[in-house]
């Protein structure tokens, strides 16, 4: 059995371990958002001034009300960890699932000719966190049920995370519309209480329709697709994470290598399993 001063220790080199690979720039995020917004501004700019299309007390209706909504929809833990899911879109650390299969099959090799001792050394040089915590309770000598039940644990949290980040983004996505709409209406109640001069309404119309512009193209040209985008990623890292936690149980139980890269290699594309054949 596996005492407090192990689980203490094994806590600590979870701790001290490296982050992992650095982050990626995601090129399809910013070439999609980067081109919506300038074929948008392209345009504008064919059918007239750019400055028609801004409005200040439009901008900070929309922007300021799905904000300030959102406050009110997620607690101050949530919020303040805003930025870093804003920018997980742009930003990723790439997770190779061929590497991941083939580490667990070397691992494999290993123990059922060592042992799972002989893996202390070798799960040091690996960089997926993931896979180094369920390898290094494995060697530790916990029960199969036991390290699932953590991997699982930690795959659950992972997806709240990545959860309450999407959902974030989405209600910003929501009320951003709603917000235009709301700016939309004020706007009208102002032009109809000043009908006394029929040259302002042209004008005041215009004004008043921006708000439900910004809303629209803050909802569907950011927000949305960025909650996708979170919800793709959340997705890829759940599917590794899952075939780490069957392969930590198979090489505890010492299945054949082969048995374990055939189980594994169902869990990813087929182009993916075509490589790992050859």
């Amino acid at each position: 059995m596996v005492g407090a001063i192990d689980k203490g220790r094994i806590r600590g080199q979870f701790a001290r371990r490296s982050p992992g690979p650095a982050p990626t720039l995601d090129l399809t995020s910013l070439i999609g958002i980067f081109a919506a917004i300038g074929l948008l501004l392209y345009s504008i700019l064919i059918g007239g001034s750019l400055m028609l299309f801004w409005d200040t007390p439009s901008v900070l209706m929309v922007g300021g009300g799905s904000i300030f909504v959102t406050l009110m929809c997620f607690p101050m833990e949530d919020i303040k960890d805003f930025a870093k899911v804003f920018m997980r879109a742009f930003l990723f650390k790439p997770r190779d699932s061929k590497k991941t299969i083939a580490t667990i099959v070397e691992f494999s090799t290993l123990a059922r000719k060592s042992g799972l001792l002989a893996l202390e050394e070798e799960v040091k040089k690996v960089e997926d966190p993931f896979l180094v915590k369920g390898v290094q309770l494995a060697i530790d000598g916990f029960p199969a049920e036991t390290i699932r039940e953590i991997l699982e644990a930690d795959l659950d949290n992972m997806r709240a995370r990545h959860s309450n980040g999407k959902k974030m983004l989405e209600t910003m996505g929501t009320y951003g519309p709603a917000f235009g709409m709301i700016g939309t209406l004020v706007g009208l109640v102002q032009m109809l209480a000043n009908m006394s001069d029929p040259s302002a309404i042209g004008s005041g119309m215009a004004v008043a329709l921006l708000t439900t512009f910004y809303g629209a193209v803050a909802a569907n040209v950011v927000f949305m697709p960025l909650a996708a985008k979170l919800d793709v990623r959340s997705k890829q890292e759940a599917q590794i994470n899952y075939f780490i936690i069957e392969g930590i149980m198979l090489l505890q139980k010492g299945e054949k290598p082969a048995l374990i890269k055939q189980k594994l290699g169902s869990f990813v594309a087929p182009r993916v399993r075509a490589t790992m054949a050859a």
